[in-house]
């Protein structure tokens, strides 16, 4: 039984997954397996369209199957925000067609979400090797200035058709690929959590996830030149951590530290040259920052922590409240900090236990760190060589606001990462300026 077979029955709404080359073709034969009897309706923007959504409509004709006309956006620089959902549900409101989805990140979330709101299921063929979201549970949207993840479930049925992959545009491989690489730093944030007794690793997720990781990270060259195999391997992966994220119903599998530095960032209405930058290149740059924040991580000796001092400096709950209010006061999310820090608050009695543990296992702890992650300089050689940024600049961030996101991000999720290690062992000051001093990798002079 192949990784996709095995994840598929682990996945609780996701019941078919066709890839391989040509399989565009056979769309009409997945629509009728999944959707008998139903009429159909594509989504997608004037790109997506004209590079699959035409041969959808055509093969779906030549199936039988009745269509009505498809949704197209033509927003330039569409993005997954909310008010293209309130369009999306009205347009349902009127139709019983099963959507199609053409398209990657964008037109498949704001799909999912729309056909959630409008009580139906819907399909989704994929145009790039762009993200890990198409087959996960929920969707990304902006909403209220603040990027939230909405519950609705993914996609009944997927089809990749591995030739129009390796037609995308490589920046979309290149931020594929970024994505994928991010459950590296995913990984070791959730060892960190099950180790402190904060969250425990659920098996079956993990390994569906991280199980060949690496191997389809091994090329990142031929992803850049759209090779077959790297594109099939690229596209499984990403796949799979979206199947994971049905089983936990939770993006813990797929997503740690360095998506809350993209998180933060949409969050902050962040452009660069006057556009969105894509979650993946986003995300490149919050990994790799995680990768060498987890190198400062590594040569500590926690086996020495004064876990007294630490929680006699721990700040009462009031403090920590008033320090999210001060933090994001002037922003379009000033309660955000607060709620979701307060999600995570731990008492002292709470804290003293989880730094005894991390004093105690330390050992054994940085050998599962160490052999979970890879060593900074590797990490940014291979996302070079497929095309993903890998100085903050790229996309327009100053290395004092990358250092700011470090401090930042950790107060917008109440999931605990590597940050919020920082934060409870008193280090984050001395991390960051292992990364921002003198002679350190983003030096700020």
């Amino acid at each position: 039984m192949s990784r996709i077979e095995k994840a598929l029955k682990a996945a609780s709404e996701t019941n078919a997954l066709w890839v391989g080359k040509g399989v565009i073709n056979r769309v009409g034969e997945l629509f009728k397996e999944q959707f008998p009897g139903r009429e159909a309706v594509i989504i997608a923007d004037t790109t997506t369209y004209a590079v699959a959504g035409e041969k959808v409509s055509q093969v779906l004709n030549d199936s039988g199957i009745p269509q009505i006309a498809p949704f197209i956006f033509t927003a330039p620089d569409l993005y997954a925000e909310y008010t293209y959902i309130d369009r999306l549900v009205a347009f349902f409101k009127g139709n019983r067609a099963i959507p199609i989805a053409v398209g990657s990140g964008t037109i498949n979330d704001l799909t999912k979400l729309s056909s959630h709101l409008a009580g139906r299921r819907y399909m989704n063929v994929s145009t790039a090797a762009s993200m890990d979201g198409y087959a996960a549970f929920g969707a990304s949207i902006t909403a209220e200035g603040a990027k939230q993840t909405f519950s609705c479930p993914a996609p009944q049925a997927i089809l990749a058709d591995i030739a129009i992959l390796q037609q995308a545009p490589p920046q979309m491989t290149a931020s594929g690929y970024a994505d994928l690489f991010a459950k590296v730093t995913a990984g070791a944030d959730w060892i960190l959590a099950d180790w402190l007794g904060i969250e425990s690793i659920e098996s079956r997720a993990w390994c569906i996830v991280q199980e060949g990781l690496k191997d389809a990270l091994a090329d990142p060259e031929g992803a850049r030149e759209g090779a077959e195999n790297a594109i099939s391997r690229l596209i499984e992966g990403l796949m799979l951590g979206g199947f994971a994220m049905q089983w936990s119903k939770s993006s813990r599998p797929a997503s740690g530290a360095e998506h809350q530095f993209s998180h933060l960032w949409n969050m902050e209405r962040h452009l660069y040259r006057g556009k969105h930058v894509s979650h993946g290149f986003q995300v490149s740059i919050g990994m790799l920052a995680i990768t060498a924040f987890y190198e400062q991580v590594l040569q500590t000796p926690f086996e020495q922590l004064d876990t007294e001092a630490c929680c006699a400096n721990w700040p009462t709950d009031k403090e920590i409240e008033a320090r999210a209010v001060q933090m994001f006061k002037d922003t379009d999310f000033p309660t955000i900090g607060v709620q979701e820090t307060c999600a995570k608050a731990v008492t002292k009695e709470l804290l003293a236990a989880q730094l005894q543990r991390l004093k105690e296992g330390w050992g054994e702890l940085k050998i599962r760190l160490t052999d979970q992650l890879l060593p900074y300089r590797e990490v940014k050689k291979q996302l070079a060589l497929v095309g993903a940024p890998t100085e903050p600049e790229e996309i327009g961030i100053t290395r004092r606001r990358l250092r700011e996101t470090f401090i930042r991000a950790q107060y917008i999720r109440r999931r605990f990462t590597v940050l919020d290690l920082a934060v409870r062992t008193g280090y984050m000051g001395k991390w960051l300026d292992g990364l921002f001093g003198k002679g350190g990798v983003w030096e700020i002079k």
